[in-house]
């Protein structure tokens, strides 16, 4: 796997906004004549310098087998001393210089990356390494004995099926060379298929030969499992491992593995690939407005969901290599890595943002810089970055442009085809996606107006270049408890090394986690009102210790003369991002336990808040209610008189987004409510229980399920009345109740649901919500297609398309005068639509049916497949085979 903030699609270091200084050094390509040995490694050095110093990029990649516990070594030929580094352990003795890998990714497989960073002063010449070591031998391969070349080195196949790898040598050899495969361990069910003889000459020594093995198994009684050693006189033999797959037990097993099979299928849509790493879309179709604005965009929380489909797979099939290309593919592509955030060094934790008021109404922005207003101290960065050996952030950007459509490109230099990372919503909570203006992370004025998008948002004397990334904490937290799942299942298979070091970056990402639980500009939490009077916090009194809507950080892009960096929490939480199931593994589960001082104690404190906030949420009814915020609307302003809170912070019954309205969702109350029941199955937590015990019953009484595949599930809700403010035991909240205005077929969160229920009937025993769950489960069935589970909607909102700034429903705002044009060349005017500033959706194959219905035809109907809900269909029939078996 990769190391943290590794991107391989990426070969470009933006600093500054200016041309990259220094020198880039590619050292062991490929063989210059057929007699040169293999590599063993490729390096890309690259260094940005200022005459008297420098930081560098260093990416090395693996060329030759798998290496454990890698170390990168050089010789500097100048007088160049390291000060400080990052992703790595680099040392110097002399001019001798040794990086070896961080404990959270100490390994580097066949083909795989580690990027790390250094800080290096010098006087003179500045020369580049000429060669490199990996683990003590020669990058370039020269001197090296010849090898056989496998990959891979472990095979699974399932029980009567087949399964290959590669056989080659690393050097032309002098005459023809033999090579012999054959199994000299295990199973006899296990044999060579084909390949078992093979011959290299001075032409093809390097064209992979492939090797097939069969299994004769039926499935039944244990999987086989087998030594495969390919041998050649002169060469070290190599042995790999062969094993059968557990399989599907159950019947709900065998239909999760038939819809694993069509999520994962090429030719059906739900991923891109990139550099061998697959990057899962939002959905199959890309005609498809919500959170993000097109199809082929992907979220965090897709990736979560990605995770969670591969450690379902790997729970039922014992083959785990899927959920670490998962993670590695998280890293690559959705976790920014050091280019993408390139001057945290300068971040001061005693002052980590500038105040920037929020409004209710888009209309009002841009917002204004207000320095006057004091920030508390963020009492994380420093223990982070001692801990990790760097001062960047191990967190997902939420949004990601898979397929580049917007044209942004890498650092908005519109040149790269690959992911983008992009923004939307930035203007307050009545902000849809329909008035959003989409523009890149990382800013650098090439797209937009005169300063890029900046002048939109915020008002301000001058503006800078700069990237920025808000993390949407529910979607790490579901990774988090992902990983969990995936340890625990491992273990129970005796496979926990194998996912080992990923489960070690959940933790690590657990650890960043925690910017979610401080206030945005951590002021102290409780009674916060006005800007300037509410005191700025130190230490814990500016946390909350809630997930949070996000948490962002930020800097410039210019990394020498004029470097600054910033970070903000978030102060408002809804119950729906709630995730007790990664509080508990990051405080109470050894292999999740982040390795920070005060990480494992903050996520206690976190557990427990978590479920007295649920408690205080919940209705008379047994729905749970919005959320609280320590900034009312966004500004630090006073509440009504009278409103309810919770250790000080505000009730607000639509915490942060009201364009629809935040509480209105069944579908939040699910995501939570299924963590909720796991937790409770784990633990037996009665506080869980309890919450559950009003809660399930509530969502089965709304809950219908008829005959071939008929049924219902709540889809949106009105709340009246208010919580009791809380006092540390819940009071049932007489004055607060909920209604189920409109049900609907959400393939995803009737899925969800399902799991909700079966994880409470094995906590309880209850007949009725397994009964309401299969029951579920089997509607679902009923509605599979060749790609997964959908049923038709109709999209009466699509009618915003190209609404104007003053419709009724609220459209698109630029403020007048303003003038700009997106990446394709669509100008940006006070008079753009959502539709105008997108016009590659014209081009869209389902654009007719929209296009018919704003012309007054009627309700454009979609049969939507939304990657997370398919997967959520998916790990709810795993669910089943875990928690009941064969049904029994």
């Amino acid at each position: 796997m990769t190391t943290p903030h590794t991107r391989p699609r990426r070969a470009r270091w933006r600093a500054a906004g200016a041309a990259l200084l220094g020198a880039v050094l590619t050292a062991a390509l490929l063989p210059a004549a057929p007699a040169q040995a293999a590599p063993i490694c490729s390096v890309d050095y690259r260094t940005d310098d200022w005459g008297s110093g420098f930081t560098a990029e260093v990416s090395v990649t693996n060329e030759a087998e798998p290496v454990s516990a890698w170390t990168l070594g050089w010789e500097f030929t100048g007088d160049q001393q390291i000060t400080n580094s990052w992703n790595a352990q680099v040392s110097q003795n002399g001019s001798s210089v040794t990086a070896q890998g961080p404990s959270w990714a100490p390994d580097l497989g066949s083909g795989q990356t580690a990027t790390f960073g250094f800080q290096a002063t010098y006087s003179g010449d500045n020369p580049a390494p000429t060669g490199f070591t990996l683990n003590g031998r020669d990058c370039a391969g020269e001197n090296e004995a010849p090898t056989l070349v496998v990959d891979p080195g472990s095979i699974a196949l399932a029980p009567g099926g087949q399964a290959a790898f590669d056989v080659a040598l690393s050097a032309a050899p002098e005459q023809a060379v033999a090579v012999s495969v054959e199994r000299t361990s295990g199973s006899t069910d296990l044999s060579v298929a084909s390949g078992a003889s093979l011959t290299f000459g001075a032409s093809d020594w390097d064209a992979p030969q492939e090797v097939t093995v069969a299994s004769s198994g039926d499935g039944a009684g244990e999987p086989a499992q087998a030594e495969f050693t390919v041998s050649a006189e002169g060469y070290d033999p190599v042995v790999v491992t062969a094993r059968e797959l557990s399989g599907a037990d159950t019947p709900y097993e065998e239909e999760f593995l038939d819809q694993y099979a069509k999520i994962k299928d090429p030719d059906n849509g739900y991923f891109r690939e990139v550099g061998g790493l697959l990057v899962p879309y939002h959905s199959v179709e890309t005609l498809i407005v919500e959170a993000p604005d097109h199809g082929h965009a992907t979220t965090s929380e897709a990736y979560s969901y990605y995770l969670w489909l591969e450690a379902a797979y790997g729970r039922i099939t014992g083959d785990w290599a899927p959920f670490n290309d998962a993670w590695e593919s998280m890293e690559a592509f959705i976790i920014p890595g050091t280019a993408d955030q390139p001057t945290n060094s300068a971040y001061d934790p005693s002052a980590p943002a500038t105040y920037i008021p929020e409004s209710l109404d888009p209309g009002d922005y841009p917002m204004p810089l207000t320095p006057e207003v004091q920030a508390g101290e963020d009492p994380l960065s420093q223990e982070l970055a001692s801990t990790y050996g760097t001062d960047e952030v191990y967190g997902m950007h939420w949004l990601l442009d898979v397929d580049n459509v917007y044209g942004y490109g890498f650092c908005g230099d519109g040149t790269d085809d690959a992911p983008a990372y992009v923004n939307t919503f930035q203007r307050g909570s009545n902000e849809s996606v329909w008035e959003t203006v989409p523009h890149p992370s990382c800013e650098t004025f090439a797209h937009g107006g005169e300063y890029g998008f900046l002048d939109l948002f915020t008002d301000d004397e001058s503006y800078s270049e700069q990237w920025r990334y808000t993390n949407a904490p529910d979607a790490d937290a579901r990774a988090v408890q992902v990983a969990y799942l995936a340890h625990q299942w491992a273990s129970e298979q005796g496979n926990a090394d194998a996912i080992a070091s990923n489960v070690a970056n959940a933790a690590r990402m657990g650890d960043y986690l925690r910017y979610a639980m401080f206030d945005k500009y951590f002021k102290e939490i409780g009674d916060c009102v006005g800007a300037e009077s509410c005191a700025p916090g130190s230490g814990r009194d500016s946390a909350h210790y809630l997930m949070s809507w996000y948490y962002s950080w930020g800097g410039a892009l210019e990394s020498a003369q004029y470097p600054w960096a910033w970070r903000i929490g978030g102060s408002s939480a809804h119950q729906g991002y709630q995730n007790v199931m990664a509080a508990y593994a990051l405080s109470e589960v050894d292999a999740l336990r982040p390795e920070s001082a005060t990480g494992a104690e903050d996520w206690g404190t976190s557990l427990d808040r978590q479920l007295e906030f649920l408690q205080w949420l919940q209705s008379s009814d047994g729905g749970i209610a919005g959320g609280a915020t320590n900034s009312w609307e966004g500004s630090y302003a006073e509440p009504p008189a009278g409103t309810p809170t919770f250790h000080g912070m505000y009730y607000d019954e639509k915490p942060v987004w009201h364009d629809p309205p935040s509480n209105r969702w069944f579908g939040f109350q699910v995501w939570d409510m299924e963590r909720v029941a796991e937790y409770h199955r784990i633990t037996g937590d009665e506080r869980a229980g309890q919450i559950l015990d009003a809660w399930v019953p509530w969502a089965i009484e709304n809950t219908t399920v008829g005959e071939d595949g008929e049924f219902a599930i709540p889809a949106d809700m009105e709340w009246s009345g208010q919580p009791d403010t809380w006092t540390g035991e819940p009071t049932g909240n007489p004055d607060l109740s909920v209604e189920v205005v409109s049900h609907g077929q959400d393939v995803g969160i009737a899925a969800g649901l399902a799991k909700t229920f079966m994880h409470y009937a094995a906590a309880t025993g209850d007949a009725g919500s397994r009964e309401a769950a299969e029951a579920l489960l089997d509607a679902l069935m009923f509605h599979e297609d060749d790609l997964g589970v959908a049923v038709p909607e109709t999209r009466a909102d699509y009618e915003r398309f190209d609404d104007p700034f003053d419709s009724p429903d609220g459209g698109l705002y630029v403020p007048e005068g303003w003038t700009g044009q997106m990446a394709n060349g669509d100008p940006i005017t006070s008079e753009s639509t959502f539709l105008s500033i997108r016009s590659f959706y014209e081009d869209d194959p389902n654009w007719p049916r929209v296009e018919t219905y704003l012309e007054g035809g009627p309700v454009p109907e979609f049969t939507y497949h939304r990657f997370w809900a398919q997967v959520d269909v998916a790990t709810a029939l795993a669910t089943h085979g875990e928690l009941f078996g064969d049904g029994s």
